[in-house]
């Protein structure tokens, strides 16, 4: 049997679970015996588009058999899609719910299926994050993904759902990237109504996000509110072992949801499916999960105030 050629289109390469994805990828290849392909998009969903495209149309004997990407935009490229099966090419969607999958399988007999990350329980678990660190209410800078972005919509969603609803948000809006919310944070840092407003925990839909908004309030030069500002619980999303879940460790966030990267499992069940010639379903979802748990985010933040609460009367 021919030694199987997969593709695996993502975002960008300056984030790191994207980072994590390509690892995964690349560890499952060599598992699989599979040759590999990475391209990145540089968050730019009409470079995606072209790249996979030039691929699609490049000739019979050099295409691979299957693509699986992560999209940029808004949509999840149906065109190249359709192109993509309609040469015989295996087309996965990875972290993306996307209506045409039905109307391919129907029509193709190449595999066609989505993997992904349950955005909305992701929010959701924010949201309960947030209840945890202020159980008696507060205010919340939230750092979203871009605004044509599906799971940052979703995320946002799902942590409207289970915040209390005495925990209010200030929503601004970032890139998945570290250097975009730190551009965003700074931009918003010289507004007169930064200024205004008690904020009382940062949180970012990914942890690349939330290092990029407290290098922003790093560079604050006035010292108290610099160092009001570090004080402040910081938040992310993605959890992977050496970046997330490290910084949650060292201190340098209060919390993250760990979303497993999917890449690996998806290159398994195509490799399955095209070995075995049978379907997977339409849509596996990857469970996420808050670290640390809640209850120890809700202790840890107990001993906090406890502990500023008899610093306080000591100084008195």
């Amino acid at each position: 049997m021919k030694k199987l050629k997969f593709v695996v289109s993502l975002t960008t390469n300056d984030n790191d679970y994207q980072m994590e994805q390509a690892a995964a990828a690349e560890e499952t290849a060599r598992k699989l015996g599979v040759d590999l392909q990475i391209v990145y998009a540089d968050n730019d969903s009409v470079l995606q588009s072209q790249q996979l495209l030039k691929i699609i149309q490049s000739r019979a004997d050099s295409h691979p058999d299957g693509i699986i990407f992560e999209p940029v935009g808004g949509t999840a490229l149906p065109q190249v899609a359709r192109a993509a099966v309609s040469a015989g090419i295996g087309w996965v969607v990875l972290n993306r719910d996307t209506d045409y999958i039905t109307e391919l399988r129907h029509a193709f007999r190449v595999p066609v299926f989505a993997v992904t990350s349950d955005h909305e329980e992701i929010g959701r678990i924010q949201g309960r994050q947030f209840a945890s660190l202020l159980p008696k209410g507060g205010s919340v800078l939230y750092v979203q993904g871009p605004s044509e972005s599906l799971a940052a919509k979703q995320r946002t969603t799902g942590m409207y759902e289970t915040k209390p609803a005495n925990v209010q948000v200030k929503v601004i809006k970032g890139q998945w990237t570290e250097a975009s919310s730190y551009r965003a944070v700074s931009s918003w840092l010289r507004l007169s109504t930064s200024h205004q407003m008690h904020i009382d925990v940062v949180a970012a839909q990914d942890d690349a996000m939330a290092v990029g908004a407290k290098k922003a309030f790093q560079e604050l030069p006035d010292n108290a509110a610099r160092d009001r500002w570090l004080s402040l619980p910081f938040l992310g999303v993605d959890g992977m072992p050496k970046t997330g879940q490290a910084w949650v460790r060292s201190g340098l966030l209060a919390a993250t949801v760990v979303v497993p990267p999917n890449t690996g499992q998806a290159m398994e069940m195509l490799f399955h499916a095209i070995q075995s010639g049978a379907l997977p379903g339409e849509r596996t979802m990857t469970a996420p999960k808050s670290y640390p748990a809640l209850e120890s985010l809700a202790a840890s933040q107990a001993e906090k105030v406890r502990t500023l609460s008899h610093g306080a009367g000591t100084l008195r």
